[in-house]
């Protein structure tokens, strides 16, 4: 069913705040200033998000957790992370029909988002703004938080994902695409580092957010300096070398993911130093050491299993990612390979940077 409501009709189910004070010096009418709070209206994807309980009482036990923490430290809890607003009926989110259900949020005033810098100065701060947030729930009980998408970043489990699309090849166009499933099989022998380190408890399962695109984080208008994360949905227990390694799948390649002309596609170290400056500065005394030595592997992982995703999907026919053209998810998927073939072969460099970013971050 769908609804015919409209934004303000929704609201009127929220604990909206409004203000009136008295303005000016009029003789005769009496005059007021009627001052209300920005905020940010959400629809949940319920087709993604099925369980919008179990995701909502993740963003409550997050933000609730990091608002003690901001306050004990002194800090601005109602910039530094995000307020959800509460609905009339006490509940944390009001539902039309299962299609049509909205979340409220207070809007963090002065902040701006910055789609795909490459600026040092804005993966810096970005580093700072994810290391910060992974450090405040360092100790959150993460076994109290819902998966809400299973296995996101379960890799064997998207290798065994293409395999069965190689197998099952629905599209008819593994015939065609041999030299991009070769080279995802050759490389599957490395991926399951992070799953088998959280198994056997060499990498410990932390608070994660799992979608650390830079757009996800709020800078202050003025000084540019991070001031809150956003886009709590994919919040979840995980490892931080997720976290890490996703912001420079995008963060540190040299072209947009869907660039066709491979020979503009590399990594930049540049971009990979400035971020593992930002978020070393934070999270250098909560990492382990098997985390530290695997920062540079991180961003690998996380490129090969974005690839293999959309070459997956592309033999499935394109039902999962959106296509703006034919053969979108492969040109994806051939960008992707690019760059971890070009970070394969700057771990090394990869390596030194995060000991001049550990050095750094202990003067």
């Amino acid at each position: 069913m769908k609804t015919e409501m409209t934004g303000n009709d929704i609201l009127q189910h929220f604990e909206i705040e409004t203000n009136a004070e008295s303005y000016g010096n009029g003789h005769i009418n009496d005059t007021y200033l009627v001052t209300m709070p920005r905020y940010i209206l959400q629809r949940i994807n319920t087709s993604i998000f099925t369980n919008p309980d179990e995701l909502m009482d993740n963003i409550e036990n997050v933000t609730a957790f990091l608002r003690r923490k901001l306050i004990a430290a002194g800090g601005d809890a109602d910039r530094g992370t995000l307020t959800v607003v509460p609905a009339k009926d006490g509940g944390k989110y009001y539902k039309v029909d299962d299609n049509n259900v909205f979340r409220v949020y207070r809007f963090i005033e002065g902040t701006k988002t910055i789609e795909n810098s490459k600026t040092a100065e804005d993966l810096y701060e970005a580093g700072v703004g994810f290391g910060n947030f992974q450090k405040l729930l360092a100790d959150f009980p993460v076994d109290r938080l819902y998966e809400t998408i299973r296995d996101f970043h379960h890799t064997p489990k998207r290798i065994e994902a293409l395999r069965e699309a190689v197998r099952e090849d629905k599209a008819g166009r593994a015939e065609s695409v041999k030299k991009e499933i070769e080279f995802a099989l050759e490389n599957a022998g490395w991926a399951d580092s992070v799953v088998k380190g959280m198994e056997d408890g060499r990498i410990p399962v932390r608070v994660t957010h799992n979608d650390t695109k830079i757009n996800n984080i709020l800078f202050d208008q003025e000084s540019g300096k991070a001031v809150c994360v956003i886009d709590l949905d994919t919040v979840m227990p995980g490892s931080a070398l997720y976290d890490f390694g996703d912001v420079l799948r995008m963060g540190g390649s040299s072209a947009a993911e869907d660039e066709t002309d491979l020979d503009k596609v590399w990594f930049e170290v540049s971009a990979f130093e400035a971020f593992a400056r930002g978020y070393l500065s934070e999270m250098k005394d909560a990492l382990t050491e098997t985390e530290i030595a695997l920062l540079p592997l991180s961003v690998k992982l996380m490129t090969y299993e974005c690839g293999i995703r959309f070459l997956t999907d592309y033999l499935n026919g394109d039902t999962y990612f959106k296509i703006h053209r034919e053969h979108h998810n492969l040109d994806r998927a051939r960008n992707q390979f690019k760059l971890v073939a070009d970070i394969s072969a700057r771990e090394a460099v990869l390596a030194e940077a995060v000991e001049r970013g550990m050095s750094t971050a202990a003067v």
